[in-house]
């Protein structure tokens, strides 16, 4: 269930506008122009994103773009840079 949420919010994440330049060193690591290490990047779209966990286990999840998303437990809140939230809560999901 964690995993279809994440899928959900990432694919969510994903429809934004900004567009970060991210380049895979020789050593494998993904560095995008803002300086920062990517925890993944996709060279077809050109989208980096970095995820990390809370004291309190939320994962926050960010990407080149502008998104943000933040899950625990199967539960989570996506917002666009375009502003779309959206809320995927036990029983129910959707978008504004």
């Amino acid at each position: 269930m964690f995993k279809k949420m994440m899928l959900l919010v990432v694919c969510s994440v994903i429809s934004s506008t900004v567009v970060a330049d991210c380049i895979k060193k020789p050593n494998g690591k993904v560095i995008c122009s803002n300086g920062e290490e990517a925890g993944s990047y996709n060279p077809n779209t050109g989208n980096a994103r970095k995820a990390g966990t809370n004291q309190y286990g939320v994962t926050t999840t960010q990407n080149s773009r502008g998104g943000e998303a933040k899950a625990k437990n199967g539960v989570g809140v996506a917002t666009t840079a375009n502003g779309t939230t959206c809320v995927k809560t036990r029983n129910n999901q959707g978008c504004r």
